[in-house]
């Protein structure tokens, strides 16, 4: 196998740094932004609430299984060339679904829209890890977490305020534009970030076999995915428990998911703070123990019955500190387990978190419908096996 190589660490092969916070929120942005905008849009084209649900749940699925073929032919021919075509992708699809006549067709150019962001999910994720050294990649990811974490906040408020001011339409044009604005500023300023590109079509599965392989990869993989998307079991759960069970109005709840969102930029920031300052298997553990005690408490108001707005958001903010700061140091460590697969490390970290928080969604949806403590078991059991898969993932790449 041949390998092509350029000069490590370069002032030309580094992309600034807001830019990939927008390649990045491509793929968030399309999944939040159009919420708001649906009930409009069921009634803009004649079909039902569930039919047009189906925007968001095949948007999901395209944005889970294209991260699995975007990172290794990015290791394969190179990030920005994927990268490009991916956005344009974006942009096209953004456009298509802004002119759909009928539901049907506004379905399709959504499952196309989720392919093309898959590529600013995945390979926002690998430029960071190319630009920077491995003992600095997690305080990169950590900033751009934090960054992110605002855009599932953010979102919804604009998409509402297009879809109120100028009708259905103008959400889904809203993302054609980002996507186009996007586009045009990465043509500019993205430089070619892989410095190792494979010479074999082969190279690509055999890059992805040998991540499977590996005990700290798959250590890492898990254990993010355990600790931090474990966290839609509360989000599928959380209408039941805010509006019907403490009788919360619904415009108060997105003030509620902001502070929770707040927690993940908090752990974010402090994994920011504390990379290459202390080891990473202290960090992981001081991350876990804060989703374990958070899952634990909000176990407790429940068993106590002493529910109420303040011991549900206060513990599960808790929990997504823990999970903001963990997602670094675990998405740091899977990308950095093989410096020839790093596009494929970070589609398949990408793909299991989205698999396990879909798998999350599924248990509180029929293991006891409606019940506070399946929540609670499974976040306080996610936060468990995060720990041990990551303490694993840490002792194992010791020992290479």
């Amino acid at each position: 196998m041949e390998w092509h190589r350029t000069p490590p660490y370069g002032r030309r092969d580094r992309a600034p740094f807001a830019l990939i916070v927008a390649i990045t929120a491509c793929g968030t942005l399309g999944m939040h932004l159009i919420i708001p905008a649906l009930p409009d849009t069921a009634r803009g084209l004649g079909v039902s609430a569930g039919a047009i649900q189906l925007t968001i749940t095949l948007y999901l699925i395209g944005l889970a299984i294209g991260q699995l073929l975007y990172g290794p032919i990015s290791d394969r021919f190179g990030r920005r060339p994927v990268l490009l075509g991916g956005l344009a992708l974006f942009t096209l699809a953004g456009i298509a679904t802004t002119a759909a006549p009928t539901a049907w067709a506004l379905v399709i150019a959504r499952i196309l829209q989720s392919i093309g962001a898959c590529a600013g999910l995945v390979l926002g994720r690998a430029i960071v890890r190319d630009s920077a050294a491995p003992d600095r990649a997690a305080a990169q990811l950590a900033m751009l977490t934090m960054v992110m974490s605002m855009a599932p906040a953010i979102a919804p408020v604009l998409g509402g305020y297009a879809t109120a001011w100028f009708g259905w339409r103008a959400a889904f044009a809203l993302l054609a534009i980002v996507g186009a604005v996007t586009l045009v500023l990465a043509v500019l300023l993205l430089p070619e970030t892989n410095r190792v590109q494979s010479g074999t079509r082969a190279s690509m599965l055999i890059g992805s076999i040998r991540l499977f392989r590996s005990r700290a990869f798959c250590g890492y993989v898990l254990g993010g995915a355990f600790t931090t998307t474990s966290f839609y079991a509360f989000m599928a759960a959380s209408p039941f428990i805010l509006i019907d069970l403490l009788h919360q109005p619904t415009e108060r709840v997105g003030l509620y998911y902001l502070l929770l969102m707040a927690g993940v930029a908090a752990g974010s920031f402090l994994a920011n703070r504390v990379a290459g300052r202390i080891r990473t298997q202290v960090a992981l553990r001081l991350a876990n123990s804060f989703a374990i005690a958070g899952a634990a408490l909000f176990m407790l108001a429940d068993l106590a019955g002493m529910l109420s707005v303040a011991t549900v958001i206060a513990p599960v903010a808790l929990f997504m500190v823990g999970a903001g700061m963990a997602s670094p140091f675990a998405l740091a460590g899977a990308v950095s387990v093989n410096s020839h697969a790093i596009g494929a490390a970070s589609g398949l970290y990408g793909f299991t978190q989205m698999a396990y928080g879909a798998f999350c969604t599924v248990i509180v949806e029929t293991w006891n419908p409606g019940s506070v403590l399946t929540v609670a078991v499974v976040l306080l059991g996610s936060a468990v096996l995060g720990q041990a898969a990551l303490s694993m993932a840490v002792q194992t790449t010791r020992t290479i």
